[in-house]
């Protein structure tokens, strides 16, 4: 693919532009991830009893990353079809009114309707963003635009859940409002983005053949794993999102578990954003003075030290190892996407990045899976983090591998 021409844009548009866009993105997700589940729950509740509408959230949750993968592997058409400027105008007026729609009291099958629509736009979202940064990235470099980004993301991910929940409280306890604010804060995403001013020339949408698409998708996807360092760069990322697909899944059941109360794991939570938000304002001059390898190595190494640990600890001690693996989250944040950047001439970034993205939403499938067996073996929801342990080992091996 080709890579794009801008015909036009304001003069003082760069890379950190798009950067700022992290605070629009940051806050509306982690508002819809504060409610997301429990709405799910609800729902689910309608058709089953506790035990398992709580099983149905998760299985709902596997069938959305392995649609969001395909999405994700479709990708590479659909910017043969579309510019990246008309696009991301088209999903962040998507996700606005998804998720303002699902606010109120639809239906159950509306609402999941909705609910695929939104995915379908955040995987593009998602894509696009650090697509667009890579282009305005001139004189920059990706590794400070990364750290910048994940900044205002997290930034917005600390105040979030707060506000979710003064909104849920507001509304006596209706957890879909806070999906009405969201969806407002994507629509002012899409009026900030529209004051950069790019314009790019329309492509020409051409008839869908399926089995060419799919043949190409086949191709694409062979091809990407056969370029120098592509198979690292995607194990990496992979082992990146595992780690922080199991923390997400189990920490908040392990705390429980032990004892503490609800309002005790909003700390936690609340606290390991913090190191994300410190080590962002610093980290990008690191990466680009030392490199990608240092870090990534010190946050897997460093992860799986605090996994062993968290298999035998409990009490407060057992809380301060899930703050302080943050801390190594946060090295690994700003940088595990660097190696596909770094390695990947620009022309082609658009073409193989959504087979590169396929490794987020892969380990949301697989994880669950993993952590369900180590569970039944073990009889110990903390013997996940043995699973963690090994994850971080193995995708240190992968990162110093020659090829």
């Amino acid at each position: 693919m080709r890579r794009e021409k801008y015909l036009s844009f304001k003069r003082n548009v760069t890379g950190f532009s798009f950067t700022n866009l992290g605070l629009f993105t940051g806050f509306a997700s982690s508002v819809v991830s504060a409610v997301y589940s429990l709405v799910l729950f609800e729902i689910f509740k309608l058709f089953f009893n506790e035990e398992l509408a709580s099983s149905a959230v998760g299985i709902y949750a596997a069938i959305i990353a392995v649609f969001s993968m395909f999405v994700g592997l479709f990708s590479t058409e659909i910017l043969h079809w579309f510019t990246k400027t008309k696009l991301l105008g088209i999903v962040l007026s998507f996700l606005g009114a998804c998720y303002c729609m699902m606010s109120f009291s639809v239906k159950p099958g509306t609402f999941i309707s909705l609910d695929f629509m939104a995915q379908f736009a955040l995987t593009i979202l998602n894509i696009l963003l650090p697509l667009f940064m890579s282009d305005f990235s001139k004189g920059i470099g990706m590794a400070k635009l990364n750290a910048r980004y994940l900044l205002w993301v997290n930034i917005g991910a600390f105040v979030a859940p707060m506000f979710a929940m003064s909104v849920v409280s507001f509304f006596g306890g209706n957890y879909r409002m806070p999906l009405l604010a969201a969806g407002m804060v994507y629509l002012s995403g899409l009026l900030f983005f529209k004051h950069f001013g790019i314009v790019q020339q329309d492509k020409i949408i051409k008839r869908v053949n399926m089995r060419k698409t799919w043949r190409a998708l086949r191709i694409t996807a062979l091809s990407f794993f056969k370029k120098d360092g592509m198979l690292r760069a995607y194990v990496v990322n992979f082992g990146y999102y595992a780690l922080r697909a199991m923390r997400l899944l189990y920490v908040p059941i392990v705390v429980i578990e032990n004892g503490f109360s609800s309002e005790t794991l909003g700390i936690v939570l609340s606290l390991g954003i913090l190191p994300f938000i410190i080590v962002e304002s610093f980290i990008g001059r690191l990466i680009k003075k030392y490199g990608v390898k240092i870090w990534l190595t010190i946050g897997f190494v460093s992860f799986s030290i605090f996994s062993i640990l968290a298999t035998f600890a409990s009490g407060y001690f057992l809380l301060s190892l899930f703050v302080l693996w943050q801390i190594s989250g946060a090295f690994m944040e700003a940088c595990h996407d660097l190696l596909f950047f770094n390695d990947m001439p620009k022309q082609y970034q658009s073409k193989y990045y959504g087979v590169f993205r396929t490794s987020v939403n892969f380990p949301s499938v697989l994880t669950p899976i993993l952590g369900g067996i180590c569970i039944a073996i073990f009889n110990s929801t903390s013997a996940v983090w043995l699973i963690t342990a090994v994850m971080g080992v193995l995708s240190t091996i992968v990162l110093w591998s020659r090829r």
